[in-house]
């Protein structure tokens, strides 16, 4: 056999062969010549040209990645505002769902009307609940009147927490923040979705034009009103073209820092809660275009000496009486169930200074209307009170306050008394208690009453008592209203006013103690149902 042989080129070159030698090693291939370009350039120029080249890709880089990051941006914006657009298939009303009567509560038409620059204005801040937002307009129509400025108007806040007296600058603050603009998404989430959450306390509040609960047309035949539903300082200078500096801030610290009397001469008690006095001659002098007061609520915050004046706030207090029609058909369809010939009671029980003393406030009512209406005299309502609670002793009257309703002519209730509906209890059979065996009315603020401890002595003294839920029929068109502007369900902010409509339809009527709501309809709802004068107060 002839012998393999290969050059020594070969095996240096061949790691098989280098191996088959007892070695292992591998050599690196023999260089090649570099390849000649076309156009020969010099070093330096080929850097510079690397450089800006590597400039140029991250500059697209860098723009490609804001081009995605504004896509992502505008996605997530565009998803945000059309997560709840499924609730045109969820919230359909199905046959056993109630159809919904959308009411329009916003009056701001003349809002994008520029004012004359020479319209002076007055404003305040609204708080707490309905009836002291209620004196606070009252007081501001007065002297928006008297000092013929222009009233800027703001809407009505319904809830069941509303906001609280704070001074000026926080609660100026605050009631800019209670705006639901960017938030009406809220009403649209369907109901088995969970709320986010921006959207807490939604639903706990809403805002209403005055215009829709009370008749404020004659008003505005004398003087000039303009809505106001952006409490916000840009809102002024944007609307109103009206500059800081032109503009008059009279701040509070206090719920009664200021009251404003008419004239300078008034000699009033030195003994009034409020720290300083304003007098309308010196506020007319003003030429700001805007005068800022903070709160106006408070009866007494006004106090009016001259004859006219007094005769203006007479005017605007009777506009205040609730002209909504689905108010007014629901109370009237109640009052005519009970054959309109009962007498009702305004008690407060539910918060505050109410639910602390409910047991004297309650006791105070039954002793108004036994004694103030149905004219038993003392010892005999003390008597029926041991009677029907069981007492030992007969126990004192409480401190009666005058009756201011005594040039009422009453007629006699149990002559041709009308049932029209079933009565809890049973009837009085002996004559000296028959005019208990009219229905009463019971106004309150309080949870499923019927089982409520302090009301058992009118359970127990008046067999035909009454109270809104055992009317039912008559409230249906209530739970139908929604608010258009935010969505928020009517039923719940609106059964008070329902509530005082129908006792205020009462032949005779008592309220509670220290309380506005009980004297509005005292002095307001049922004397205007009765064609009588208003009492004013303050």
């Amino acid at each position: 056999m002839i012998p393999f042989r290969t050059s020594a080129h070969a095996a240096n070159s061949s790691p098989s062969v280098a191996l088959e030698k007892g070695a292992y090693r591998m050599r690196a291939p023999y260089p090649r010549p570099p390849t000649k370009l076309l156009f020969s350039r010099s070093p330096v120029r080929n850097r510079r040209v690397d450089t800006l080249s590597t400039s140029q890709n991250l500059a697209m880089l860098v723009l490609l990645l804001a081009l995605a990051c504004l896509s992502c941006f505008g996605m997530a914006y565009y998803l945000f505002s059309t997560r709840w657009d499924a609730r045109a298939l969820s919230q359909q009303p199905s046959a056993n769902q109630p159809h919904r009567q959308v009411v329009n509560i916003d009056f701001r038409e003349q809002n994008s009307i520029l004012p004359d620059p020479h319209e002076r204005f007055l404003a305040y801040l609204p708080h707490s609940g309905f009836h002291n937002q209620r004196i606070a307009l009252e007081n501001a129509l007065v002297l928006a009147r008297l000092l013929n400025r222009t009233l800027l108007v703001p809407p009505v806040w319904l809830g069941n927490k509303p906001l609280r007296y704070l001074n000026f600058n926080a609660l100026s603050q605050a009631l800019a923040l209670s705006d639901k603009d960017g938030l009406f998404h809220c009403s649209q989430i369907p109901s088995h979705i969970p709320s986010p959450m921006e959207c807490t306390g939604y639903f706990d509040y809403t805002h209403i034009s005055w215009d829709w609960l009370v008749d404020l047309s004659e008003t505005k035949k004398v003087q000039h009103l303009r809505q106001r539903w952006n409490m916000t300082d840009a809102w002024i200078t944007e609307h109103l073209r009206i500059s800081e500096v032109d503009i008059w801030m009279i701040k509070d610290t206090s719920p009664y820092h200021y009251r404003i009397l008419d004239t300078v001469t008034d000699t009033s008690p030195l003994s009034h809660k409020f720290l300083e006095t304003l007098y309308l001659p010196d506020l007319a002098t003003s030429t700001k275009r805007l005068i800022h007061f903070g709160t106006l609520f408070g009866s007494s915050r006004l106090r009016l000496k001259n004859s006219t004046n007094v005769a203006i706030r007479a005017s605007i207090r009777q506009s205040m009486t609730f002209s909504n029609v689905i108010l007014i058909d629901a109370s009237y369809s109640i009052a005519k169930s009970m054959g309109h010939l009962y007498i009702g009671g305004h008690l407060r029980l539910g918060d505050g200074d109410f639910q602390r003393n409910g047991r004297d406030n309650a006791r105070m009512l039954w002793w108004k209307l036994m004694h103030n209406v149905l004219h038993y005299t003392q010892e005999e309502t003390a008597d029926i009170e041991r009677v029907v609670l069981n007492l030992s002793k007969t126990w004192d009257p409480p401190p009666l306050p005058i009756d201011e309703t005594q040039n009422f002519t009453r007629p006699r209730l149990w002559k041709s008394q009308t049932q029209r509906l079933a009565c809890r209890g049973t009837l009085h059979t002996r004559r000296d208690l028959r005019p208990l065996n009219i229905p009463l009315f019971i106004s309150t603020d309080v949870d499923r009453p019927e089982h409520n401890p302090l009301l058992l002595r009118f359970y127990r003294t008046f067999p035909c008592v009454f109270h809104l839920s055992d009317f039912p029929k008559a409230m249906a068109s209530l739970r139908e209203l929604q608010n258009a502007n935010d969505g928020v369900m009517l039923n719940d902010f609106l059964l008070p006013f329902l509530d005082a409509m129908v006792v205020a339809h009462a032949w005779m009527v008592v309220g509670t103690e220290k309380s506005t709501f009980s004297r509005f309809v005292e002095d307001v709802l049922w004397r205007m149902y009765h064609g009588m004068e208003i009492i004013q107060r303050g």
